[in-house]
């Protein structure tokens, strides 16, 4: 029988190094966003949409350099992909006082552009990010990944968060055709895993790792 959890452990509440909740311009954005909100799940919800929304999805600037991975950066570059977008709102719960962490999964994407397929020589997404947040005594998975205006561009309905059910990707599109299957989870972490991140990133995209040293190196997949 699997152990009922009353209560996540503080670590979920603490700042981390890629998680960097304490840091002003996070507590800033997260006390902007949750003004005029009482309960948690509302404060999430909010959370979800201003990470969402104001911060466009953008799969091709990829920057492994440790003091690149933290979500205060996201802040000021504007964009981001789908780790750096979890990230950031799992910093912004933990600044409202909202437990969170970080979860991985690959995914197959079957309505990917040619040109990010090309780059990657796959449909299959490594490692790809979403935030779990501690709302009414439970965990509740959300991906704030595709903001609005890309959904619509490409036909997708967006990915929307009521704070008790789970929000990741849609299965299918608009017109029900099949758009994003998850084919490999790889857990819950209360930071970023980086070693683990890159390590995946190298097992299934070699031949953008070619001749490159790891640390030092703006990975930037064009």
């Amino acid at each position: 029988m699997s152990e009922t959890i009353t209560s996540p452990g503080e670590e979920y509440l603490k700042p981390t190094f890629f998680i960097d909740s304490d840091n002003p311009e996070v507590i800033a954005f997260a006390k902007l966003h949750t003004q005029g909100k009482v309960s948690d799940t509302e404060k999430a919800i909010a959370l979800f949409y201003a990470v969402r929304d104001e911060f466009k999805y953008d799969p091709y600037h990829v920057d492994l350099k440790a003091d690149m991975l933290k979500a205060s950066v996201l802040l000021k570059n504007g964009y981001g992909y789908c780790v750096e977008k979890a990230n950031l709102l799992a910093a912004c719960a933990r600044a409202a006082g909202i437990p969170s962490r970080l979860g991985f999964a690959n995914v197959k994407n079957h309505l990917s552009t040619d040109k990010l397929v090309k780059i990657l020589r796959s449909d299959v997404f490594v490692f790809h990010g979403y935030a779990e947040l501690w709302l009414n005594g439970k965990w509740v998975k959300a991906s704030p990944a595709f903001n609005i205006q890309l959904c619509e561009r490409f036909g997708v309905p967006a990915t929307e968060f009521n704070g008790v059910d789970d929000a990741i990707f849609q299965q299918y599109d608009a017109n029900g055709n099949l758009f994003m299957e998850y084919v490999k989870d790889h857990g819950s972490f209360t930071d970023l895993p980086r070693d683990l991140f890159i390590f995946e990133l190298k097992q299934f995209y070699p031949h953008l790792f070619a001749g490159l040293e790891l640390d030092g190196i703006v990975y930037k997949w064009e």
